[in-house]
């Protein structure tokens, strides 16, 4: 299987610079040596002359430099296959987690109960690369965009992107790129680097709602660990004091800007991550609407707010104990029970921000065991919430990226006082599964039925055709009915 567009299609991309298939393919020029975005501003070379592949990495395990004016590592990822429950997909997700970080191949194999020759194969069949080299690359290019962006010594970026000396950090640099790290920081705009926190440029494929995520968090907000303002999020998210904000980058750019303060650099990767999940920035719209779009109810929904995202969640712990103590009650009452959670539990920070941002979210470990009833629970949710914290402690359940869907949602309805719907509001927020879908939500049903509320069996029979983008339908649907997102945590 290929996941390279038709020569014909990569052309008229390419000559029209559609920021559609920006990040679907890269274009390769054979005279120069670079590969590019297909949105590249620099004339286009001869079609004689160019080459195409459908990720970075192919072009670089072909010998090709990125180039310095497009960024080939500012594209947005292709979320079309790396979203599923392939295993290369899950594979993929477990390098961006830095998995062959500190870990050989074989290791990643036994994680997905896969053997090593069949993974490698498995990799060059889809992508036309190995795992390793899927790993050099994205290291390589966040070293480079954290060159580009920042003021951090080389040595901290190094560290950052996954290498565990300076040494080899400058080896591969200049293996890959054919420069050492310090002449392509001279390339790198100063004006760009501004004074102050550490700003970093998170690319999404339009349209993207952001507004509308921020309305959806900030039902939820949990003051002295977040804030929601008009058009920022910001959060505190370590015991010393850091933290960070993120908003739009302006200018036109379809990126977010994500400023962070007091961050150690070896943690960027994670960071990033984090964020760019919680915001759902691999999400690739035209491919969902297109699927859903075949729904008469849905397409007037997607063509009013095509840009809505998947919301994540931080941790995906604090999202489970938010969907218990949401279950059969208003985002406002579990709202409410949250910050009571928080203000008794919460961990304070050595250094608080200001007096929004001053406290953590407990720990599975605080909450494994503690009385829960004080803060207004009845006796049965406030046992579930130790259960599961137990069983998040314990590994009896995870978010590891290497589960299915169906291995998650079986996980955890095999914990008492965890039902279907919690399992999979957990799954879409906490997993940020694009397929999960609680089938039983009363306001998903009526939305559905009209008048009356369909049956819970019904709705699955219709949502069959929205494979494998169920959670977009329910985001669409929510924010459709009359009191959005109203019945449900």
């Amino acid at each position: 299987m290929s996941l390279l567009p038709s020569i014909a299609i990569c052309e008229q991309a390419r000559l029209s610079r559609d920021a559609r298939f920006d990040g679907r393919f890269f274009t390769a020029v054979k005279t120069t040596g670079i590969y590019c975005r297909p949105v590249c501003p620099a004339p286009a070379p001869k079609s004689r002359n160019v080459e195409y592949f459908p990720n970075a990495a192919g072009a670089e395990a072909a010998g090709y430099r990125p180039c310095l004016r497009c960024r080939p590592e500012l594209s947005p990822a292709d979320g079309l296959w790396r979203r599923s429950d392939s295993v290369v997909a899950r594979a993929t997700r477990l390098i961006e987690d830095g998995t062959l970080d500190d870990a050989p191949m074989s290791a990643l194999a036994q994680r997905l109960h896969v053997g090593e020759r069949h993974l490698r194969r498995l990799f060059v069949d889809t992508l036309g690369v190995t795992p390793q080299q899927v790993q050099s690359t994205r290291r390589l290019l966040f070293a480079k965009q954290l060159l580009s962006e920042t003021a951090l010594p080389i040595t901290d970026i190094a560290l950052a992107a996954g290498f565990r000396s300076l040494r080899r950090f400058n080896d591969a640099f200049v293996g890959a790129y054919g420069l050492p790290p310090t002449r392509l920081r001279k390339h790198a705009d100063a004006s760009q680097i501004e004074a102050g926190p550490m700003q970093l440029k998170l690319a999404y494929r339009p349209p993207f709602d952001f507004g509308a995520s921020l309305d959806f968090l900030r039902l939820r907000t949990l003051p002295g660990i977040e804030r929601v303002g008009i058009d920022h999020y910001a959060r505190v998210i370590n015991a010393d004091g850091a933290w960070l904000e993120v908003r739009e980058w302006g200018k036109g750019e379809s990126a977010l800007r994500l400023s962070l303060h007091g961050v150690n650099a070896i943690n960027l990767p994670d960071i990033v991550q984090r964020v760019r999940r919680m915001f759902d920035l691999e999400a690739d719209p035209s491919a969902i609407h297109a699927q859903l779009a075949g729904d008469a109810l849905l397409t007037p929904l997607i063509d009013a707010q095509p840009g809505l995202r998947l919301p994540g969640g931080w941790d995906g712990f604090e999202v489970a104990m938010r969907a218990v103590l949401g279950q059969q009650v208003s985002v406002l009452a579990a709202t409410t029970l949250a910050r009571r959670l928080v203000a008794m539990h919460g961990r304070p920070v050595a250094t608080p921000v200001d007096d929004d941002l001053h406290s953590l979210f407990p720990t599975p470990e605080q909450l494994a065991d503690v009385d829960l009833i004080s803060i207004g629970l009845p006796a049965k949710r406030a046992a579930t919430l130790n259960v599961v914290a137990r069983a998040l402690r314990d590994g009896q359940v995870s978010f590891l990226p290497e589960q299915s869907l169906d291995e998650f949602i079986a996980r955890w309805t095999a914990l008492p006082g965890i039902g279907d719907w919690t399992a999979q509001y957990i799954a879409m927020r906490g997993l940020r599964h694009p397929d999960a879908f609680p089938a039983g939500d009363l306001v998903l049903r009526k939305q559905v039925g009209g008048t009356d509320a369909i049956t819970e069996k019904q709705l699955r029979e219709r949502a069959e055709a929205w494979r494998p983008w169920r959670s977009y339908a329910v985001i669409q649907l929510w924010r459709a009915a009359s009191t959005p997102e109203s019945n449900r945590e």
